[in-house]
């Protein structure tokens, strides 16, 4: 674990949702089987690692155009959309999600969401953990958002995200980001905020040494290191 201190203090942070505060990333992927299935593909590593923040709508034409389905892009979201309310509904708070979360409110740190979701999609995601979601001051949702130009690995989202805030920083330098996706820390970077990421094992290569830090879970992550109350243990 190597740490790249911030030039500032942290004063606000932002959250990505999928696969950093929930375990959707497991549902997308049984999702995205059972919509393949039904044209002889396979869902595989390689194809998920490209999807990874992705919007819904550009989610849909990459694994159109890389597989080469029969079928437009419009019809492959309406697909994947039945799959996804039968299974979003199911997702879990990943390990350390709630300590941290709760820890940052208690403290009043400012914080909030910033993820590719749509609002119906997010609400479903979110069903079983309301109360833990109203904790954070507002969320950015990317496909749906009009201010969200670009999707990930541009930086729109998290600059949008951070400008609602009604005590908005001033210097983007002192906003934490926590991403798991390559997209994202990508986005984050792009907007000149500090990233922490907590990655799929499975990533690998150069973009592992382009964040603040990397770490295997956020029960791991220690906020005194970024001018952040610590968590009394």
């Amino acid at each position: 674990m190597v740490l790249i201190t911030p030039k500032l203090p942290i004063t606000h942070v932002l959250f990505d949702m999928d696969g950093l505060l929930l375990d959707t990333e497991r549902l997308y992927t049984v999702c995205q089987q059972q919509v393949l299935d039904a044209f002889g593909k396979t869902f595989t590593w390689e194809l998920k690692a490209k999807l990874m923040g992705s919007t819904t709508q550009g989610t849909a034409e990459i694994v159109v155009r890389d597989l080469d389905l029969p079928i437009s892009t419009d019809e492959y979201i309406e697909r994947t959309k039945f799959v996804y309310d039968q299974n979003f509904h199911k997702a879990e708070l990943l390990p350390g999600v709630d300590r941290l979360v709760r820890h940052l409110h208690r403290h009043k740190v400012p914080i909030a969401i910033a993820t590719s979701s749509s609002r119906s999609s997010y609400d479903l995601k979110t069903l079983r953990h309301r109360e833990f979601f109203d904790l954070f001051d507002h969320q950015v949702l990317g496909s749906d958002d009009p201010e969200v130009k670009f999707g990930k690995p541009a930086p729109d989202i998290f600059l949008v995200c951070a400008s609602r805030f009604p005590n908005a920083p001033t210097d983007f330098s002192s906003v934490l980001v926590f991403e798991d996706a390559p997209m994202g820390v990508e986005a984050a970077i792009a907007a000149g905020m500090p990233v922490v990421m907590v990655p799929d094992p499975r990533v690998e290569g150069p973009i592992l040494d382009k964040p603040n830090l990397v770490l295997t879970s956020l029960e791991d992550f220690k906020p005194e290191l970024f001018g952040l109350p610590a968590i009394d243990i």
